[in-house]
């Protein structure tokens, strides 16, 4: 039994490691102390590693029931998730939404859309910005160099193999002049992606970027 339709079973919840209270603000991984409403700290990671964007979060650490549901939606053609998922990302975003922002998804390469047949960040993206009344734009974003699957790849990999792959979109850039653009994802790991993504927003004039991912890779995950 569920409480909603599309809700977890009582297993799958207790197993679902939702990220809350102190987080950093840059990636919204679960830090150790109390939050205070005025703490914007960050983690290791994001202290050692310049990121482009300015403020992050994340509904859940990837493990356990966020794992599988990732790679449900991911390579299972779960789409059913997607309308769960987009509310618990709306609830782990609620410290950095601002009015006025412009939700966009992380791009497929084409090839890859081919074979997918769906963008699953798209999917989470359009029905988050639908859910807060905020503007959307799924294809804001172009991946034209193709790159390898990186699930295995060290971080310095990730970030010399995403470097200049993606860009703005032709005829998008009047969408983002000075605006705040909201990226999502399904899943952060070292940030690579998220930073080439935020670099062509920035060149192209936005105002600043945040992002907002269903899962986050921790080192303790």
């Amino acid at each position: 039994m569920v409480e909603s339709d599309f809700g977890l079973c009582t297993g799958c919840w207790r197993d679902a490691a939702f990220i809350g209270g102190l987080v950093c603000d840059l990636c919204g991984v679960p830090l150790p102390g109390a939050a205070e409403a005025a703490d914007l700290v960050h983690c290791d990671d994001c202290m050692s590693i310049a990121r482009p964007w300015t403020r992050g979060r994340s509904a859940f650490l990837y493990r356990d029931t966020a794992r599988r549901l990732v790679l449900a939606l991911k390579h299972g053609d779960r789409q059913d998730i997607v309308n769960p998922a987009a509310g618990w990302m709306v609830q782990a975003a609620q410290p950095i939404l601002l009015p006025d922002m412009l939700f966009a998804p992380v791009p497929l390469h084409w090839t890859r859309m081919l074979r997918r047949r769906y963008n699953q960040a798209a999917l989470l993206s359009t029905a988050i910005a639908a859910r807060l009344g905020q503007s959307h734009c799924p294809d804001l974003l172009t991946r034209h160099r193709r790159t390898p699957s990186l699930d295995k790849s060290s971080r310095d990999i990730r970030f010399k193999t995403l470097a200049s792959a993606i860009s703005i979109a032709g005829g998008r850039r009047h969408r983002i002049v000075g605006r705040t653009v909201v990226l999502v994802d399904d899943v952060m790991t070292s940030g690579a992606t998220l930073a080439a993504c935020t670099e062509a927003c920035l060149a192209a004039g936005a105002a600043q970027v945040f992002v907002l991912t269903l899962a986050r890779v921790a080192k303790d995950a």
